[in-house]
């Protein structure tokens, strides 16, 4: 065919198209959404796992954990160990980290208003091994990386920004941190963003040196390493040695904790633990242009029925099926084509929308964009949409049954049955795929439902939290003390505070570790017990809503000058002494190399996530041990949480706090936080699945109006003939739920199969629910009765005598 003829043969699928504006308008809108919502996952699949991480020769970069992945104290390693196993490998180019305790809220002083930074320490060469180079200045200097060394900083480029206003002068300048003068050192690029790789959700704004040394290695395991393979070298031979080395470590030094060594790819770290869920979002889109394709084929067919004679008319003045194809792939690739740049316009929104979900803990997500990659996967999704919902009715054409239709001799024909069945076995496929997504969606559905009918442990409830780091750190003991009667006398002196406490470390959050031996136990090396620890103040139990199950809470009289003492969670208790009352009890390893006495038993907190038990749990009062690395407030009011913001600034502002409104949380937007990625992939899948049951409602509709229509002599002598109407509606239905039953059972032996893809993403319910399934299928039945219903109700109420006269 040559150029000429195909150009012609668009221009006239243009004109065709035109004169049906609004069959191509619903068209160019289903095909928009359903394209946008294609390239808008695409944008997070691309973000997430087909690009690079955004550093030097990211496939050589690894993370190297101590033994596990479940808490900071499993992931993280100590000085020593970290500085022995950078002289000692031969397989790794560097090693560096940071101190994945970070979260001390820095307090910027000066020109404007207070302000509440974030920051990070790493060690000197930490942006080095990454391969982030300085947008203007320099890294930290090795004297600057030492132990009480000179005080130095680098600025976050947003930071540099926004606060500075991009001043290149600002390298050399002091700023007032904490009290505490530091020097600008550098700026990094705006390309470089540490919390969407290492700490999702999070923001940081500073970055300091943190000193490798004997004091900072009698801290215990506080190091997130990473490292550099060197070239030639793959992952298997560096986790093979440094799984070598950590067990030297670990059989030399018996002073330091533990050191397994566990090495992976960095790029599995990081986003490794959302890919399941991804790639079910990858193929749920999947489905949903499946049943695009097959809406739109529906569309099509139906035109091409309403124009039977005018294709007819074409062939028999000489065009051959060739050329009828080509027209028919012409108008599918235009209306396909048309619906494609609409849906960039909607995945550029989407992409924007999902790249600020701040509230959302997913790594790499604000790195999700609609970029040239994206682009060229729209323009490859239109070429294929449009080819194959084109050539449905290009298959369809069969030249005898058109030159019949001259005669008007087709009604009844093969042609119409053929017709008839590709429809039926496309709202089938759409009722089929729609089966799958909404299952699907329910198994997530019902799984986020069940995260949140666990028992906490605490009650979020009417509990406002914020932090109140002081401006200057601690320099003794009795200064942190003294700090804390203070704070906690102003806060309870608030009308509407009915309780307040102090912690280190909110539930959700942050967490680490510590050994915890049963006075008077032996353990074998290797097999004592740990437990995570939070240093808190009196009240925090109360405030929280933590059940107190035997003994006492901490007083304000648990001072050094006291025994140390501790309370204990009941998995503890039943661990260190089973059978036994664990009050009265000593534990060794907490916070000094005293025993100390168990004063109370308190319920289960799910610290590290809501789908995690508990584990061992430990509290120690924060007047008995200095280790308070940041300071939260929680307080439980009747009151608003603006009202009790309020009333908190103005209580503690003559301590020379400042505190910003951002820094007030509930309770329950921290218990929202830990559910947001699982609450992300089921408003996207319960998206997918509510688009697809409306497509296939349309599908369902349009093929019942369409046989309505065509049955319509037929149902015209029925009523003469005295059949009553609600036969005819009986019958209508009857072929509607024939249909729908045929797509459900389809769709629910294919969701059979397939929930073992969404499997591992489940809490607390079986991949093969009986509810769910029951559920779908009833879902289903109701869309498919209303929406044949309509066609139902109008072949029931046709005046027989224009029907026939219709003929």
């Amino acid at each position: 065919m040559s150029l000429e003829t195909l150009l012609r043969e668009c221009r006239f699928a243009v004109r065709s198209l035109r004169r049906d504006a609004g069959f191509s308008l619903f068209a160019v809108a289903i095909a928009a959404l359903g394209i946008g919502a294609c390239v808008t996952v695409f944008g997070v699949v691309n973000a997430l796992i087909l690009k690079p991480l955004p550093f030097a020769e990211p496939d050589r970069l690894v993370w190297i954990a101590n033994h596990d992945m479940a808490g900071l104290s499993g992931q993280t390693t100590q000085v020593g160990h970290m500085l022995d196993l950078r002289d000692r490998t031969q397989t790794l180019e560097a090693v560096a980290g940071y101190f994945a305790f970070y979260g001390v809220g820095d307090t910027l002083l000066g020109d404007g208003e207070p302000e509440r930074l974030s920051g990070v320490p790493v060690s000197r060469n930490f942006f080095d091994v990454l391969g982030v180079p300085m947008q203007i200045g320099r890294g930290f200097t090795d004297e600057e990386s030492r132990w009480n060394g000179p005080r130095a900083v680098i600025l976050a480029h947003g930071l540099w920004a926004r606060r500075f206003e991009s001043d290149p002068a600002i390298i050399g300048r002091r700023l007032t941190l904490n009290g505490e003068p530091y020097t600008v050192v550098g700026v990094l690029p705006a390309s470089f963003d540490f919390a969407t790789v290492f700490a999702p959700g999070g923001h940081f704004d500073l970055y300091f040196p943190f000193p490798l040394s004997d004091e900072t290695n009698r801290w215990g395991n506080t190091m997130a390493m990473v490292g550099r393979l060197k070239p030639g070298v793959d992952v298997a031979a560096a986790a093979s040695e440094v799984r070598a080395i950590g067990t030297q470590l670990t059989a030399e030094r018996s002073d330091r904790n533990s050191f397994e060594g566990v090495v992976t790819p960095l790029a599995q770290k990081v986003s490794g633990g959302v890919r399941p869920a991804v790639w079910v979002l990858a193929g749920a889109v999947g489905l949903v242009m499946l049943i695009v394709c097959a809406n739109l084929a529906g569309l099509l067919l139906a035109r091409s029925a309403s124009r039977q004679k005018e294709l007819a008319i074409r062939t028999a003045l000489g065009a051959g099926r060739g050329r009828l194809l080509v027209q028919s792939l012409a108008e599918g690739l235009l209306l396909s084509g048309a619906g494609a740049v609409a849906g960039v316009g909607v995945a550029v929104l989407g992409t924007r929308i999902v790249a600020r979900l701040d509230a959302v803990s997913i790594p790499l997500l604000r790195d999700v964009s609609t970029d040239g990659r994206a682009l060229g996967f729209a323009v490859l999704l239109a070429i294929v949409t449009g080819v194959v919902f084109g050539l449905a009715p290009a298959v369809q054409a069969r030249g005898a049954a058109l030159i019949a239709s001259l005669k008007d001799a087709s009604r009844g024909s093969t042609e119409g049955r053929s017709r008839l069945r590709a429809r039926h076995a496309l709202v089938v496929a759409e009722v089929a795929f729609a089966c799958v997504l909404l299952v699907g969606a329910g198994l997530l559905t019902r799984s986020l439902l069940r995260v949140f009918d666990v028992n906490m442990g605490f009650q979020p409830e009417r509990a406002v939290t914020t932090r109140v780091d002081p401006v200057e750190g601690f320099q003794t003991r009795e200064a942190l003390n003294t700090y804390v009667d203070e704070v906690l006398r102003r806060v309870r002196d608030t009308p509407g505070i009915s309780a307040a406490g102090l912690t280190d470390a909110l539930p959700l959050g942050r967490n680490r570790s510590w050994g915890a031996r049963a006075r008077g136990v032996v353990y074998e090396r290797g097999q004592s017990p740990s437990a995570y620890v939070r240093v808190v103040s009196d009240g925090y139990v109360t405030a929280m809503g933590i059940p107190i199950v035997a003994g006492r809470d901490f007083t304000a009289s648990d001072t050094p000058d006291h025994e140390p003492v501790m309370l204990v969670n009941e998995t503890m208790a039943r661990a260190l002494w089973p059978g036994d009352d664990a009050v009265g009890q000593y534990v060794l390893g907490s916070c000094s190399d005293s025993a100390r006495r168990v004063i109370g038993v308190v319920g289960d907190v799910r610290h590290l996530a809501l789908e995690r038990d508990s584990g061992n749990e430990m509290y120690i009062p924060v007047r008995q041990c200095p280790d308070m690395s940041s300071v939260d407030l929680v307080v439980r009011s009747t009151l608003p949480p603006s009202a009790v913001a309020d009333s908190l600034r103005a209580a503690l502002e003559p301590m020379g706090l400042s505190l910003p409104g951002g820094d007030f949380r509930t309770l329950q937007e921290i218990v929202d936080r830990s559910v947001s990625s699982r609450r992300f992939l089921v408003l996207l899948l319960g998206g997918f699945a509510a688009f697809a049951l409306v497509l296939a409602s349309l599908g369902i509709y349009g093929l019942i109006s369409y046989s309505v229509h065509q049955r319509l002599h037929e149902m015209g002598v029925r009523l003469a003939l005295g059949a009553p109407a609600g036969t005819v509606r009986r019958q209508v239905l009857g072929q509607t739920l024939r249909l729908a039953a045929v797509g459900v059972a389809l769709g629910a032996g294919v969701s059979w199969v397939a929930v073992r893809s969404v499997s591992g993403l489940l809490f607390g319910i079986s991949p093969r629910d009986p509810a769910t399934f029951a559920g779908m299928a009833v879902v289903l039945t109701i869309v498919a009765l209303i929406a044949g219903y309509l066609p139902a109700r109008r072949a029931s109420r046709v005046d027989p005598m224009m029907a026939l006269r219709a003929e």
